[in-house]
């Protein structure tokens, strides 16, 4: 069995909810969660799959090397790894009603950071039953990761988590 890490930012929200439904799915005993503050980088490397979740942010923030921006840290200290062996998905935060321009835009930055590091998201997710005019993380009908919007579709996330873990079980052997 492979060992699969979740990381997600920020803690105490909803995209901590979601990683832990997504722990649930997969069974909590298959996988570690941690939030970003509370994981050594270094550790990395014992794990085989990377689920990395965020909430969406703005471009501007999320170059902004501040204290705020623990996924722009993470990126940084993990520049000249090589995640080529790593299976990696991603999940993405967003709310499509009063954000439509920038639905889970963080699925894109985060695809482009693990591009960065020799990685491939795993887990395209159809666009189909999402009301929103344009997202970094979208492509030709496909969200680069799970596509989450807990402010206007919270009935849906169970059954959303449950087809994309079931969609990624084999690829990550959980």
């Amino acid at each position: 069995m492979k060992k699969t890490v979740l990381l997600y930012w920020t803690p105490g929200g909803s995209v901590e909810r979601a990683a832990k439904v997504i722990c649930e799915q997969i069974g909590t005993d298959k996988v570690d969660l941690y939030d970003l503050s509370n994981f050594d980088i270094k550790k990395l490397g014992e794990y085989d799959n990377l689920i990395i979740g965020s909430a969406t942010i703005g471009a501007d923030v999320w170059r902004d090397a501040n204290d705020n921006n623990k996924w722009n840290e993470f990126f940084v200290k993990a520049e000249g790894m090589d995640l080529s062996d790593k299976k990696i998905a991603a999940f993405g935060l967003g709310n499509q009603i009063f954000y439509p321009d920038n639905f889970v835009d963080s699925l894109g930055y985060m695809k482009t950071e693990v591009e960065k590091l020799g990685g491939k998201l795993l887990g395209p997710w159809p666009s189909e039953g999402y009301n929103f005019t344009d997202s970094e993380g979208y492509k030709d009908g496909m969200f680069f990761g799970l596509a989450l919007d807990e402010d206007q579709q919270p009935e849906k996330t169970p059954q959303r988590v449950k087809a994309w873990i079931e969609m990624l079980r084999k690829d990550m052997n959980f």
